[in-house]
């Protein structure tokens, strides 16, 4: 099976034939900051999914942070390119938890640490929910959801 990083390769591919300018574009600088993310690394091997979804995950973010931007500087024009971008960079995470899911993972996180949190053992708590789901989840999401377990 192919990895992450040979499939988005193949993506560019299929997109420069389709003449697809968005898709392109995205795809080219997903390529680009794997490969930022390699020499990071120092890997002389190509990145693992997990490396490689982790830098997926990264550029939503970016992406998010600047629709925000965006929007609050009217520019809507701008924040739909970003929305789009990110509808396709969704293609490439690994499929996303349900908040029932992530409750769960929380839930058995805490009964781990014998049971008892608090708001003060939020750090903790989300480092290892967080350590357990890798990138089925988003980070924004799991937060909510430990928030709103911890004060509960």
């Amino acid at each position: 099976m192919p990895n992450l990083s040979d499939k988005i390769k193949s993506d560019l591919t299929e997109a420069m034939r389709a003449k697809d300018a968005l898709r392109l574009d995205v795809l080219r600088m997903l390529l680009s900051s794997l490969k930022n993310k390699k020499i990071e690394l120092g890997n002389k091997e190509e990145l693992t999914d997990d490396q490689a979804a982790a830098v997926v995950k990264s550029e939503i973010k970016k992406r998010r942070d600047s629709i925000v931007a965006y929007e609050d500087g009217g520019r809507q024009d701008l924040a739909q390119k970003e929305a789009a971008e990110i509808g396709i960079l969704n293609r490439y995470l690994p499929a996303q938890m349900g908040e029932a899911e992530i409750e769960k993972e929380v839930m058995a996180v805490i009964a781990e640490m014998g049971g008892e949190a608090s708001p003060r053992d939020f750090g903790q708590v989300m480092g290892a929910v967080m350590k357990r789901i890798g990138n089925k989840a988003d980070g924004n999401t799991v937060s909510a959801i430990l928030k709103r377990i911890l004060t509960g």
